[in-house]
């Protein structure tokens, strides 16, 4: 696979959360939270924050002490722009001793002040937004080995939690499985991946068929999805990441509790049953066989009762299987089944 790709040799992370009040737009920090808790030391937050990761408040030199290498923007702002009041945190780190690691579009380096404190400090700035220079335009052509996509109804609602909990559950049955990271967190926690929404959009395809090459005909990768293809920004995106990586199966994921696109309050969600039919409908541009094999529901707002309900409902109203991958349990194993593509679909 050609993408990014990382030496981990900035070990242990300090998440910066900014001045962050919009859960949302923290993923990255709860993504490393969750799936590479053993490389989090803490979390800094500014005043003003009203987000936390519940890991320990700690300053970058006592983050530092505990064995921290580098401070990781957690939080994503507007744009993916860093923006001035962050930069003395930022500063403090690198006075501390820790490497600065950014997945925003801005480069850390184009901030005069970082890059003269890291020169002087001989810290490094590392910016996981980058993606290699040798891109190919997407050719088309199927590929052997089998692909799961995850996409969504819209941003930030569960794609990457649920593409590593089928990667996970698909190994734990014996399947030769691959985790493919398309973005910043992903990244993080994978060691590799594309970083999909900065690459140029006439490659984009071309950079999802590098994430997703040919691989055995029992191999499956399971690809983490962007955006939504009801995104009135990033739709884009979510399209040429579609055509590239030319699933054999989908998964929808859904916040049953959301109404409209996460920052856009004039924009209203669309419904699962229009995700699913456009989905297939762009799909078989490039894999006449795409199908969708399910739902995945973030019921973390709900108790254990009522998110049963939900996916109950879903499932009964969609006639296919529907689950909270995080939850687990028979609807989760469900869902799994229906990712598994039969020899007689195999390209």
């Amino acid at each position: 696979m050609t993408g990014t790709t990382l030496d981990n040799t900035f070990g242990r992370y300090l998440l910066f959360l900014g001045d962050t009040v919009e859960p949302g737009y923290a993923k990255t920090a709860f993504g490393l939270r969750d799936w590479a808790r053993e490389r989090c030391v803490g979390e800094l937050a500014l005043p003003a924050a009203t987000v936390t990761t519940g890991l320990p408040a700690l300053t970058p030199r006592q983050a530092q002490a505990q064995g921290a290498t580098a401070l990781v923007i957690g939080v994503a702002a507007p744009g993916g722009l860093i923006p001035p009041a962050w930069v003395p945190a930022l500063l403090a780190a690198l006075e501390a001793g820790l490497d600065l690691v950014s997945g925003m579009h801005v480069k850390l380096a184009q901030i005069d002040a970082l890059r003269e404190a890291a020169a002087r400090l001989d810290r490094r700035l590392i910016d996981i937004r980058t993606p290699p220079a040798d891109i190919p335009v997407a050719n088309g052509r199927r590929r052997t080995g089998w692909r799961v996509l995850t996409v969504g109804t819209d941003c930030a609602l569960g794609k990457k939690y649920t593409a590593l909990a089928l990667t996970r559950a698909l190994s734990g049955r014996g399947i030769d499985a691959s985790f493919r990271a398309s973005g910043q967190t992903g990244i993080l926690i994978a060691g590799g991946g594309m970083p999909i929404d900065a690459v140029v959009a006439d490659f984009v395809a071309g950079a999802a068929e590098l994430l997703s090459p040919a691989s055995a005909a029992d191999h499956v990768d399971v690809i983490e999805g962007q955006g939504s293809l009801f995104h009135p920004a990033y739709a884009g995106v979510s399209l040429g990441l579609l055509h590239g990586s030319q699933p054999d199966r989908f998964i929808v994921c859904h916040d049953p509790g959301r109404t409209h696109i996460l920052g856009l309050p004039e924009t209203p969600l669309p419904s699962v049953e229009a995700v699913i039919a456009l989905t297939v409908a762009l799909g078989r541009i490039t894999n006449p066989a795409i199908a969708c094999a399910g739902v995945a529901l973030n019921t973390s707002a709900l108790d254990a009762v009522a998110a049963q309900a939900e996916i109950d409902a879903l499932s009964a109203r969609l006639g296919l299987p529907v689950a909270d991958p995080l939850r687990g349990g028979a609807s989760f194993e469900r869902l799994v089944d229906h990712c598994i593509i039969p020899d007689t679909e195999q390209p």
